[in-house]
């Protein structure tokens, strides 16, 4: 019988994924295809769990399935990551005036990092107005295991001095970063496709016609890479369900009840810094009607898949041809946002936790305690990238640094697959907040494309 109504639920999955497809055919717009998706994905998920109940082997079975097509997008997203920032970064770097890409790139961490430092503070403070305490969560065996695991990976990580850790950005073997592997691939691409674009800067004097062929290779092999951007971003609406359909089918709603407030806080602070990434646009004279609007494909699509990776060629297509940044700038600020001054993974989540831990321990907070806890923030967000890791890694390093014990994290390992999803959708809006910003500072934004009329500018692919 479980194998029928499998096969019902397949079906009925089926039936949704043709209707996506024929929204297509009939040149609905990207937008309305992927937010479709996304209610049609909560939805779905949400009626099976309701039929079959939690655990059920009919939706164990059918997201077995399901999953090919989620799992299979984020993995063709990942596959092209390494490729987009190798060829982004470099073509940056040889059609653009070694000067401005200081300053861009200047511009971009200055951005990152403060705006890191503003969520960690607004984190702080939305902890201590909702009276958030650790002593008031119950441990189970789920919990402890998971606080045990922290504290290992704590040690592992406080092995290796943070002067060993930067260092670590710096690949010994390009070709070993290039599939993935290290501490930190993406950064360490990003150090490497930097240096080669100086190096063939510096070689236009000496050896120009090498400069120039190596200089066309690479604007040729960006084209192509950008063509493989489209052909994966296709398949946006399709991946958009399935991951949704599969989180919300999976979720166990009673044990996120138990840490209800707690997800009310968090998604409080992380409206709060949204709204606050909107004031600093209306303050560069950006509106932000028409940010929400256009930038809604990647920040839809990183709540959904919970990966700034992924979202990283969503996150450029989005600037330089809806926003009308520059492509140097785009490519530079989603590369860099995946790592560096991530305002939700590495901002608002530590500096909640901080708090919450010390006030269920005891340890006496005053205003030394939050200058402290934000500067510790500031400087992890970006110390941070040499290890990789996400929130997890930024809660254990600003816990550590306040003496604050990291085990306690494991208590919410049941709400974390749900707040990282708003986390995440920040960590997005906050990279593409620094290009836009850097963009506008530096003259390098075009401000017909971005005040154009949504509908115009809106695609189909």
């Amino acid at each position: 019988m479980n194998t029928f109504y499998t096969i019902l639920v397949l079906l009925a999955a089926s039936t949704i994924i043709f209707g996506l497809n024929y929204m297509q055919k009939k040149h609905m717009s990207f937008t309305k295809r992927v937010l479709s998706a996304l209610i049609l994905g909560i939805m779905f998920g949400g009626a099976a769990q309701i039929i079959f109940g939690i655990g059920s082997q009919v939706i164990t079975g059918s997201n077995t399935w399901i999953n090919i097509i989620g799992s299979g997008y984020v993995r063709l997203l990942n596959m092209i990551v390494i490729p987009l920032v190798f060829v982004a970064i470099t073509t940056s770097i040889v059609n653009q005036d070694v000067k401005a890409l200081k300053k861009s790139a200047t511009s971009i961490l200055v951005v990152l990092i403060l705006t890191t430092a503003i969520s960690a503070g607004l984190g702080a403070g939305i902890a201590g107005i909702f009276n958030l305490d650790s002593s008031q969560l119950i441990a189970g065996e789920v919990e402890i295991a998971r606080g045990e695991m922290l504290e290992n990976r704590l040690s592992e990580f406080q092995s290796k001095p943070i002067q060993e850790q930067i260092t670590e950005i710096i690949p010994r073997n390009i070709f070993y970063a290039f599939s993935g592997q290290g501490t930190s691939p993406t950064l360490s691409v990003v150090f490497f496709a930097a240096f080669l674009g100086v190096a063939i800067i510096g070689l236009r004097s000496k050896r120009p016609e090498s400069a120039e062929n190596i200089t066309k290779l690479l604007n040729q092999l960006h084209d192509v890479v950008m063509r493989m951007v489209t052909m994966v971003l296709r398949l946006t609406p399709y991946g958009v369900f399935a991951l949704m359909s599969r989180f919300v089918s999976t979720s166990n709603f009673s044990e996120i009840s138990k840490l209800f407030e707690f997800v009310v806080a968090s998604y409080a602070a992380l409206i709060i810094m949204f709204v606050i990434h909107l004031i600093i646009l209306s303050v560069y004279k950006l509106s932000p009607v028409k940010y929400i609007k256009k930038g809604s494909i990647p920040l839809s699509f990183a709540f959904t898949s919970r990966s700034s990776a992924g979202t990283l060629p969503i996150n450029v297509e989005t600037q330089t041809e809806k926003f009308g940044v520059s492509n140097g700038i785009a490519n530079l600020s989603a590369s860099l946002g995946t790592s560096i001054g991530q305002n939700g993974c590495a901002g608002i989540y530590p500096g909640m936790l901080a708090v919450m831990i010390a006030v269920g321990t005891g340890v006496p907070m005053d205003v030394s305690f939050f200058l402290r806890l934000i500067i510790i923030t500031a400087i992890s967000s970006f110390g941070i990238a040499g290890v990789g890791g996400g929130a997890t890694f930024a809660a254990l390093t600003v816990l550590s640094s306040m003496g604050l014990p990291v085990g306690l994290v494991g208590l919410l390992i049941a709400v974390e697959p749900l707040i990282d999803m708003g986390r995440t959708m920040l960590n997005v809006s906050g990279s593409m907040v620094a290009g836009l910003v850097t963009a506008k500072r530096l003259g390098e934004l075009d401000m017909e494309i971005y005040n154009e009329d949504f509908v115009q500018v809106e695609q189909t692919v």
